[in-house]
């Protein structure tokens, strides 16, 4: 009695595995045969992929959203870089384009100072404005040039306008240039229209210069050109100094109020030239 209660609890076996086969090949050829015929099976297909591409594309994202992210950083830091280059390139360009237009300022002003020291000096030398001091008590310019050089104390400074001042401080690669608008400064002048002579002193303003000793009636406009005299001071004669501006007349005072304008630009200049004077040229010092 056990053994048969055991036998009926056992599960049934299934099919014979022969029958199984022949129920798959029958199946195998249905299918391929309703394939063949209608195509089918491409549209189970064609229903597969529709069902499975959002499961690609879920699967793929990751992978493709990481790549795109390399992608847009390489090619921000390329742009980076390029705009880098460019920038760079840029304010080389800048840089080289202020340095010719300073070359060829300063080239022009050395064609017109050798223009305006011919035939008024033995030897000439140009120097390069390193610093200046314009206030109200001093008005200076240091250069590029000195003992080394030969530039002694005293020695004429010119510009392409005109006198410029004299060397006050000579040391071996510098030297300190007094300007003509300084306080403690003078030239002597004349005025070219009429040959009278005077003395012109700074005024303390960038140049300016003031000429405080002609009489009321002496005949002197505005307008009228001041060279240097060639007395009283170690400047050449007739080299070209300041023009007249503003002449006033008081009843009430004996000397006339007249200022001129320096014709060589004493802030602006650049370059500048030391002069040796000719032998035949008068010089004396100048006064204090």
């Amino acid at each position: 009695m056990s053994s048969l209660a055991a036998s009926r609890d056992r599960p049934q076996r299934g099919a014979p595995v022969g029958l199984r086969f022949f129920g798959y090949a029958a199946l195998a050829l249905a299918l391929m045969w309703l394939d063949q015929r209608g195509g089918i099976l491409d549209r189970v297909r064609y229903g597969l992929q529709a069902v499975v591409y959002p499961l690609q594309i879920a699967l793929n994202s990751p992978a493709a959203a990481l790549n795109w992210t390399r992608d847009i950083f390489a090619q921000r830091a390329l742009l980076q870089a390029e705009n880098r280059a460019l920038r760079d390139a840029l304010r080389a360009s800048e840089i080289r384009g202020m340095r010719n237009a300073a070359l060829e300022r300063e080239n022009a002003e050395l064609l017109g100072l050798r223009e305006s020291v011919r035939g008024k000096a033995s030897r000439w030398l140009p120097a390069r404005v390193i610093d200046q001091q314009l206030d109200a008590q001093r008005h200076r310019l240091t250069v590029d040039r000195g003992g080394r050089n030969g530039v002694t104390t005293g020695q004429i400074a010119v510009a392409t306008g005109g006198i410029l001042g004299q060397s006050l401080r000579v040391g071996p690669s510098s030297t300190e240039i007094i300007l003509l608008s300084d306080p403690s400064s003078g030239v002597p002048v004349q005025i070219v229209r009429t040959g009278a002579r005077t003395l012109a002193i700074g005024s303390g303003k960038p140049g300016e210069l003031s000429l405080p000793y002609l009489p009321l009636q002496t005949d002197i406009i505005a307008g009228d050109l001041l060279v240097s005299s060639g007395l009283g001071g170690v400047f050449p004669a007739d080299y070209p100094v300041a023009k007249v501006v503003e002449v006033r007349r008081d009843s009430g005072s004996p000397l006339a109020v007249v200022r001129a304008s320096t014709l060589a630009a004493l802030d602006r200049d650049r370059v500048v030239g030391f002069l040796w004077l000719d032998p035949v040229q008068p010089t004396a010092e100048m006064p204090p």
